[in-house]
């Protein structure tokens, strides 16, 4: 027979179980959101470019300060450093051979941190709803 201790015990380690489940789900459910987000941004970019609000040129500038992987910076036609390209396809060969562990200190040196560059000055004299001619 097991006490009252012993069954309280229990009942805590299965409510700790709980709250981490509920909380690895409100994560992955923030994430999913987060991720349709992105697309849905990106949607928006795409369409302004493609309906002429937005000059494809300042696309493709915005995208070159914001892209350093080879493989993305293809994508858009952009220019690739080939000590970059090199330097990242080992880095590539060296995660699928640590599949599955953590990062390794040169592969932590391999990337990069993305930076944004700031979206131009709104300006007043277009329509005011689009002040940055998105």
């Amino acid at each position: 027979m097991t006490t009252k201790l012993e069954r309280l015990l229990e009942k805590e380690a299965q409510l700790k179980a709980q709250i981490q489940q509920a909380k690895a789900a409100e994560r992955t459910l923030e994430k999913k959101r987060d991720t349709r987000r992105k697309i849905l941004v990106g949607a928006a970019v795409m369409a302004r470019v493609e309906n002429g609000k937005w000059p494809k040129e300042d696309l493709l500038s915005m995208m070159d300060g914001f892209l350093s992987r080879p493989n993305e910076r293809e994508l858009f036609g952009l220019a690739v450093d080939e000590k970059d390209a090199a330097v990242n396809g080992a880095a590539s060969s060296q995660k699928k051979a640590v599949a599955g562990s953590k990062a390794t200190a040169s592969q932590k040196a391999v990337k990069k941190k993305r930076t944004v560059k700031p979206l131009p000055e709104p300006n007043t004299d277009d329509d005011i709803d689009n002040p940055y001619g998105l």
